[in-house]
C-alpha cells in the first residue's frame, strides 16, 4: 500500500501553481493506463482557470483548498474547502476564485 500526504502534495503543487506563467500546476498521484480510475491533484492560483474543455468521463472534484467555480454552458456550481462536485457530462471550465487545490477522480472505464 503507497500513503501519500495530500496536505504537503497540495501545498507543492500551489507553490508550483503560483510561480507558473499559466497559473496552475498538475500531478498524477493514482492512474494510468493499467488502472479504471485516475486522481489528479490540481491547483490553480487565485484568477486562473482550466478553460472550457470537454468532460473526460464521470468524474468528480473534492476542493482540498481555496474556491473553485466549476462552469457548464449557463450552470455554474462553487465549492470551497471539503466541498464535492460531480463534474458534468458536457464541456466545461473551472476557475480559481482564491487560490485553490481540488482532487479530480475520474473513472476511466464504464
Amino acid at each position: 500500500m503507497n500513503s501519500q500526504s495530500l496536505t504537503s502534495l497540495a501545498k507543492d503543487q500551489l507553490a508550483a501553481a503560483r510561480s507558473s506563467s499559466s497559473g496552475r500546476s498538475a500531478i498524477t498521484i493514482h492512474g494510468g493506463r493499467e488502472h479504471d480510475m485516475r486522481q489528479t491533484l490540481i491547483a490553480l492560483a487565485g484568477g486562473s482557470a482550466l478553460h472550457e474543455h470537454d468532460s473526460p468521463g464521470e468524474s468528480s472534484l473534492q476542493v482540498l483548498e481555496g474556491d473553485v467555480r466549476l462552469v457548464a454552458g449557463e450552470e455554474s456550481w462553487d465549492g470551497g474547502p471539503g466541498d464535492y462536485l460531480v463534474v458534468p457530462p458536457q464541456r466545461h471550465s473551472l476557475e480559481a476564485v482564491s487560490d485553490a487545490v481540488v482532487l479530480l477522480t475520474v473513472a476511466t472505464r464504464a
